[in-house]
């Protein structure tokens, strides 16, 4: 951005840079939805979500009848074609300052060069070194043990990749030398998998609540479908002061939304979203089933009728251009699989269909027929880059990390500093909850506090305590200044230029 590069740019750079130093939770062997907010107030919503392979079937993780997770979680089988690359070199081209090459170039300095781990970064190697000796032990010294918090990590093959991508052009990875090299590690990817991947422009979902407007991503995001119509079921009430019937109603209206989730949502290319889960009549339907004084069952989806892992970052310039971008390569190190020679890891995407209805995926996530596996098909995801505006000017971009717990985390910052009027840095470090409708659990963090969570339990909830619940990133709007603000509980940055 010094360069006089816009949002559009800082985010690009962001996303390739992550992919080296944050190479566990993205990259381009992943996926991602950036949501850009243009300086003429013009949205665009792009979907680089990962796609099933031509090959792939609707019984492909079915072993004698019976789901099994661990091909969809680790391994070839586990990887989708990815789509951040095609995403990042769009937005470059069509609305950044500054060419993609550029960004692959700065990035691909740092690979080379090699930079310390964090104790995140060290932390998921020392979880994950057993699957990733399985499958060719990238990201390990050479006896195999995994580098240590402080110590240099190196990735002269991606640097390599950045810069032969730079020189040849994004045809290198979709469908030239890098998807020719993806064939050989088995699984059903092949190189005509990568060519004719597509990047799909989408329609935001646009509502409202309490006079501010909410742009979030469409399906095959279900965030921004879920965010809208939590916002929806609480709006059917004055804002709740009292934080114990606050934590209350919020979870209830999760129940809500993620029951409806399991049953309705998939890859609008596919399936039939109903636009009714998010309309106020609908909303009224379901805030009449909550009672403030008990838990209220939630046996099953309702019907609209026609009405830590991941990565998010929030970019906004003087100019008027904001972007919202959530990318992921999924858990940890995805699939496990480095494409030979280039240091690319691949995602493990696949196991975010629902490899057999009623099967919960690595999050606890059961899905049915509308997320099940076909070829081309996006799977579901929970990624929420959301941008707010008050009055048509742009207030708030936020998103998470963290699987299913990402709606909850950028539906509480919205709740937090909107009904509460929360400053973004307290809104962004306030207590956080979650609630998924199955496992029938309310996470919740201890600080919330006891008292407030032994009032929880007296209301019927199932708690269960964390010490941190995910990652949400922000920018937010300060007195006409943008104030950039990283989650507390993570190794996040902000910065001004």
């Amino acid at each position: 951005m010094k360069k006089g590069g816009n949002a559009i740019d800082g985010a690009i750079a962001a996303a390739l840079t992550l992919g080296v130093v944050d190479g566990h939770n993205s990259g381009i062997g992943g996926g991602c939805f950036m949501l850009i907010r243009l300086a003429d107030g013009q949205f665009v919503a792009l979907d680089g979500r990962e796609t099933a392979p031509a090959k792939a079937t609707r019984e492909m993780f079915v072993r004698d009848r019976k789901a099994d997770t661990s091909l969809s979680q680790s391994g070839p089988l586990a990887a989708g074609v990815p789509g951040a690359l095609a995403v990042y070199d769009y937005a470059a081209r069509k609305f950044g300052k500054l060419s993609l090459n550029e960004h692959l170039a700065n990035a691909a300095k740092i690979a080379e060069a090699g930079f310390a781990l964090d104790a995140t970064y060290a932390n998921r190697l020392a979880l994950t070194v057993k699957d990733l000796k399985r499958f060719g032990g990238a990201f390990l010294l050479p006896d195999g043990s995994p580098y240590k918090q402080g110590q240099v990590l190196k990735q002269p093959d991606l640097a390599r990749s950045y810069r032969t991508i730079a020189r040849e052009g994004i045809g290198w990875f979709y469908g030239g030398e890098f998807a020719k090299r993806a064939e050989t590690i088995g699984g059903l990817l092949t190189a005509a998998d990568f060519k004719n991947y597509k990047m799909k422009i989408r329609e935001p979902i646009r509502t409202t609540y309490r006079g501010y407007e909410i742009v979030g991503f469409p399906p095959p995001s279900s965030g921004g479908i879920h965010v809208a119509q939590i916002l929806n079921i609480l709006e059917q009430s004055p804002p709740e002061k009292d934080r114990e019937k606050f934590i209350h109603r919020v979870t209830e209206a999760m129940k809500l939304a993620f029951a409806d989730r399991a049953y309705w949502l998939g890859d609008p290319d596919f399936t039939k979203v109903p636009t009714g889960l998010v309309s106020r009549d609908y909303a009224k339907e379901l805030a009449s089933r909550i009672t403030p004084d008990h838990v209220a069952a939630v046996t099953s989806h309702g019907d609209p009728g026609e009405r830590k892992h991941t990565t998010h970052f929030s970019v906004a310039d003087s100019e008027g251009n904001w972007v919202a971008c959530t990318a992921t390569v999924n858990t940890s190190f995805g699939c496990k699989v480095v494409v030979p020679g280039t240091g690319i890891v691949l995602n493990n995407q696949m196991d975010d269909f629902a490899v057999q209805p009623g099967v919960a995926n690595f999050f606890g996530l059961v899905g049915a027929e509308a997320n099940a596996v076909a070829p081309g098909k996006r799977p579901l995801s929970s990624m929420s880059p959301t941008i707010v505006l008050k009055d048509g000017k742009p207030i708030l971009a936020v998103g998470a990390a963290g699987g299913p717990t990402i709606i909850s985390q950028t539906l509480l910052v919205i709740l937090y500093s909107l009904d509460f009027g929360m400053p973004l840095k307290e809104a962004m470090a306030a207590p956080r909850f979650h609630h998924q409708w199955m496992p029938d659990e309310l996470r919740i963090e201890a600080k919330a506090g006891t008292n407030v969570i032994s009032a929880l339990e007296k209301l019927g909830h199932k708690v269960k305590v964390v010490h941190s619940l995910g990652a949400a990133q922000a920018v937010g709007l300060d007195s006409d200044a943008l104030l950039p603000v990283f989650d507390p509980r993570g190794e996040g940055k902000s910065s001004r230029f």
